[in-house]
C-alpha cells in the first residue's frame, strides 16, 4: 500500500522493548524531522505481527526479523524485503537462579530454560551457540509456551534452571537477587543482523525517495547514540519506556552501548545474513537457502549514508 502524501510513516515494532531504542531517538530527537519525514510516534496496535500488519496496510514499515522474512518465502508466501539495519547484536541474557561465576556451556545440559515465548530467534540463537559449543540442543529442556509474566513467574517459583530474556525483564531479576547473569547472548551468538526495518516491495519501489530520507533520519540516530552516554539515550526514550524505573532504564542502555548492540550504519551485510540464515538452516528452521538480494534491499541505505 502506498504511503498518502502528508500523512506520517506509519512504523510497528515487533515488541515494545528498549532492543529497538533507534526508533524512538530517531523520533523523539528530531533526526526524522531534519531530514523532512514525519513518522507516527504510536505504534498502532498488532492484531496478529508485524508481517500481518505491512501485508494487510495497517503499517508502512515494520522493525522486525529478517528471520519473519525467511520464514514467509521459505513456506512459498510473498516476500518482505528488509532494508535498513537496527540491531547487529542478540539482544538476550541468559540467567541462572544459582550463581555460576565459572559458566560453561555445558552446565545446562540436564537442566530447563526458560526461553523467551514471543519469537523463535533467540532459541534458535541458542541452538547454534550451543553445538558451537559442544553440546547437543536436544540435551537441554526449554520452555517457550510462557507469556513474559508467566515466565518471570515460573522462574521466581524455581520451576526452571535458567531463563532466557531481555532488559528490563533480566535487570529486575538481577537486582532483586532472582536471578544471576552468566551470559550475553549477544556476545555468545557474534553480530547478527538481529533486526531491521522492513517493507512491501511495493512500498520500497513507489515510496523510494521518502525511505531514502527516512533512512538518513535514522541514520543521523545511529550515529548519535553511538556518541552518547546511556543516560542522554535514556532521557531521550524515557517517555515511552515510562513503564521501567529510570535506574533500570540507564543499566539496560549501557549493557546494550557495552556490547554494540546497535548497528552504527544502516547497510545491511551479505556477511550478517549468511550467518543468520546459518542458523536458521541447521535449526531446521528453514528448509532451504535464499538469495541475499530476494530478501535484502541496500540500495537505499547506501543512498542514504553516501555511499
Amino acid at each position: 500500500m502506498a504511503v498518502t502524501p502528508g500523512r506520517p510513516l506509519r512504523v510497528v515494532v515487533a515488541f515494545h522493548s528498549i532492543f529497538y531504542a533507534p526508533l524512538p531517538v530517531a523520533i523523539r530527537g528530531g533526526h526524522f524531522a531534519a531530514e523532512g519525514v514525519e513518522v507516527d510516534p504510536e505504534t498502532p496496535a498488532l492484531a496478529a505481527g508485524t508481517v500481518d500488519a505491512l501485508q494487510s496496510g495497517v503499517a508502512d514499515i515494520s522493525l522486525s526479523g529478517i528471520m519473519r522474512s525467511f520464514q514467509l518465502v521459505d513456506r512459498g508466501g510473498a516476500r518482505l524485503v528488509h532494508f535498513a539495519a537496527v540491531n547487529d547484536r542478540n539482544g538476550f541474557f541468559l540467567l541462572s537462579r544459582e550463581p555460576r561465576p565459572r559458566f560453561a556451556w555445558p552446565d545446562v545440559v540436564g537442566r530447563t530454560i526458560i526461553s523467551f515465548g514471543g519469537a523463535p530467534t533467540p532459541w534458535l540463537c541458542m541452538q547454534a551457540v550451543l553445538r558451537r559449543h559442544g553440546v547437543d540442543p536436544s540435551r537441554v529442556t526449554f520452555r517457550r509456551d510462557l507469556s513474559t509474566p508467566d515466565a518471570i513467574a515460573a522462574f521466581r517459583a524455581r520451576e526452571g534452571d535458567f531463563i532466557e530474556h531481555g532488559p528490563p525483564v533480566i535487570d529486575q531479576l538481577i537486582a532483586d537477587g532472582t536471578g544471576h547473569l552468566v551470559a550475553s547472548m549477544g556476545e555468545a551468538t557474534g553480530p547478527v543482523p538481529f533486526s531491521s526495518l522492513m517493507a512491501t516491495p511495493e512500498t520500497l519501489t513507489k515510496q523510494r525517495d521518502v525511505l531514502i530520507r527516512f533512512v538518513r533520519g535514522l541514520y543521523r540516530a545511529q550515529r548519535w547514540m553511538a556518541a552518547s552516554t546511556a543516560q542522554d539515550i535514556a532521557a531521550v526514550v524515557a517517555p515511552v519506556f515510562d513503564d521501567i524505573e529510570p535506574a533500570v532504564r540507564v543499566a539496560a542502555i549501557e549493557r546494550y552501548l557495552r556490547q554494540s548492540t546497535w548497528a552504527t550504519d544502516p547497510v545491511l551485510t551479505r556477511a550478517g545474513y549468511e550467518t543468520l540464515q546459518e542458523i536458521l538452516l541447521s535449526a531446521g528452521f528453514i528448509k532451504k537457502p535464499h538469495p541475499f538480494e530476494s530478501l535484502i534491499d541496500t540500495e537505499i541505505a547506501r543512498a542514504a549514508v553516501g555511499y
